[in-house]
């Protein structure tokens, strides 16, 4: 430790994505590479001598008690912890919950000294890891509301690389081996006697962390909502979900100091027949087991949604990743034209 290998690996990882802009302190820490990061890791992170820097991601993040700010954190999975060094603007969003991330920091403001704060979750305090849809986001869950962190990973490939480093890194860890299970047949595992509904589907690990997974229900259930926002001129038997991915609608915002562009978090759904866009609550649900009321907002809220025999055409950004889509609609008033037409010359 640290192999040739593994600071490769973490110099390739240490990239911001193109469309956050992100603090001073962040920048600084993006532009280091290979033994520098490590040492930065060493001499201002790590909590104890002998642990190891194992991944580097860089993810939004949304804390549970603070659900509607998502911010750029720089994720440091070691073997003793899972480190988030967060932009300054959670600090600021934050400050009537905590003192902690109050501190006056006024000595810094002005010099070339930037301060960021790290959140630390003890691999010792993690009990359950639930995964998002198609791998786009998962939630870290601990022992308590201050505990749980969902990262917005919105890239599948990101989602699994960290879910098998945090599976190899609890594997280290020497806790007390559970009970030996009794021998059970897959409904008695997976299935409720009283009710018959199946249960996502849980891996529980060596270390006794709980690994959730979405089961098909949660894309039927996705369905039957969808079925519902489109009035009901849809059978939901023939309702399929051809794409389910988070993405980012652009609003432009004119008369800025640079004219800049808004970026807003959405689930973007597509179904044979219509584009739909939802504001989609990534953090309250499954409910947390300390939860004594659900959630304020329901799971999926819809934004906009519009039929594809609407869709005129679709602009494509020429930039690289992230792609820019526009997809623009010739819909007047919502109004299906035909119909209208049909009742005026042949109704009654």
């Amino acid at each position: 430790y640290p192999s040739e290998f593994l600071m490769q690996k973490i110099t390739e990882d240490n990239q911001i994505p193109l469309h956050v802009n992100v603090s001073a302190s962040l920048q600084y820490v993006a532009g280091l590479k290979g033994n520098a990061l490590i040492d930065f890791f060493h001499n201002n992170i790590a909590e104890v001598e002998n642990e190891e820097l194992r991944h580097l991601m860089w993810s939004s993040v949304l804390f549970y008690k603070a659900p509607d700010v998502e911010v750029m954190a720089c994720v440091l999975l070691s073997t003793k912890a899972i480190y988030f060094l967060l932009d300054d603007s959670l600090i600021r969003a934050r400050e009537h919950q905590s003192d902690f991330w109050t501190q006056e920091n006024s000595d810094c403001e002005n010099s070339s000294f930037h301060l960021s704060c790290c959140f630390v979750l003890k691999l010792n305090d993690l009990q359950s890891v639930n995964v998002g849809l198609f791998d786009q986001y998962f939630r870290i869950t601990g022992h308590s509301a201050d505990h749980i962190v969902t990262c917005l990973t919105r890239d599948s490939y990101n989602t699994h690389t960290f879910i098998q480093q945090l599976m190899a890194v609890l594997s280290l860890l020497a806790r007390t081996p559970s009970p030996e299970p009794v021998d059970k047949d897959f409904y008695s595992e997976f299935g409720n006697k009283n009710t018959g509904k199946m249960d996502n589907y849980e891996l529980i690990h060596s270390s006794r962390v709980r690994f959730i997974y979405p089961n098909e229900e949660e894309i039927g259930d996705l369905a039957f909502l969808v079925a519902e926002k489109m009035d009901g001129l849809t059978n939901l038997q023939s309702l399929n979900i051809l794409l389910y991915v988070l993405a980012f609608q652009v609003n432009h915002v004119e008369g800025s100091a640079s004219n800049c562009n808004l970026l807003q978090p959405k689930t973007l759904i597509l179904t044979s027949s219509d584009l739909f866009l939802f504001d989609e609550d990534y953090i309250s649900y499954p409910l947390p087991e300390f939860a004594k009321e659900p959630p304020k907002k329901d799971k999926y809220q819809l934004a906009d949604g519009r039929r594809i025999r609407d869709l005129d055409r679709v602009l494509m950004g020429y930039q690289t990743y992230p792609q820019a889509l526009t997809f623009v609609f010739d819909d007047v008033q919502n109004q299906d034209l035909m119909q209208n037409l049909t009742l005026d010359h042949f109704g009654e």
